[in-house]
C-alpha cells in the first residue's frame, strides 16, 4: 500500500508537472498542487477516455489511465481552471 500511495504520488507530480509545461503562462501553485493536478487530472482523463471508448458518463467506471491520458486530463483541468478563474494568485476585479 505504501508502495502505491509513494508511486501515485510520483507519477501525479511528473503528469502534473508535463501538464503545466504544455499549458503557456505561470501558474502559481506549488509542488503539492501539481502533483493533486496530475492525480485528478487522471481521473479527469480517464472519464474523458471512458466518454470516447464506451460513450458513457457512467460515474463508477472511474479508472486510472496510462501516463498520456493522464497528461492530457491534468492539461484539460489546468485549461478549466484557467477559464474559470478560480486559480490562486490572480483575482479579477471589476472596476
Amino acid at each position: 500500500m505504501l508502495t502505491f500511495i509513494i508511486v501515485l504520488l510520483i507519477v501525479g507530480f511528473i503528469c502534473g508537472a508535463i501538464a503545466r509545461l504544455l499549458m503557456p503562462g505561470r501558474d502559481p501553485i506549488g509542488v503539492v498542487g501539481t502533483i493533486v493536478l496530475g492525480i485528478v487530472g487522471s481521473l479527469v482523463g480517464g472519464f474523458l477516455q471512458n466518454l470516447i471508448e464506451y460513450h458513457s458518463a457512467s460515474v463508477h467506471s472511474f479508472h486510472f489511465v496510462g501516463i498520456i491520458g493522464s497528461i492530457i486530463g491534468a492539461w484539460v483541468l489546468l485549461l478549466l481552471i484557467r477559464l474559470t478563474g478560480l486559480e490562486s494568485g490572480h483575482r479579477r476585479y471589476r472596476r
